[in-house]
């Protein structure tokens, strides 16, 4: 496995935006009683980071800083 390896602006931006959909999604299912649109907007945001992963690929970011 390389040194490097999934240390690039188009993981990392993948990672974090999936985790902010996480988030708001487990807030949504937190609360009492549930919150099922903040349940659902969350869950669109961390299903987005795949795509969006693919768009930052395609430009370029994923490529090592060697």
């Amino acid at each position: 496995m390389a040194d490097d390896h999934g240390n690039t602006p188009a993981a990392w931006t993948a990672v974090l935006v999936s985790l902010v959909g996480f988030t708001i999604g487990a807030v949504g299912m937190s609360v009492t009683p549930l919150n099922w649109p903040l349940f659902w907007v969350g869950t669109v945001i961390a299903v987005a980071a795949l795509p969006l992963f693919f768009v930052l690929v395609k430009m370029g970011l994923h490529e090592s800083s060697h």
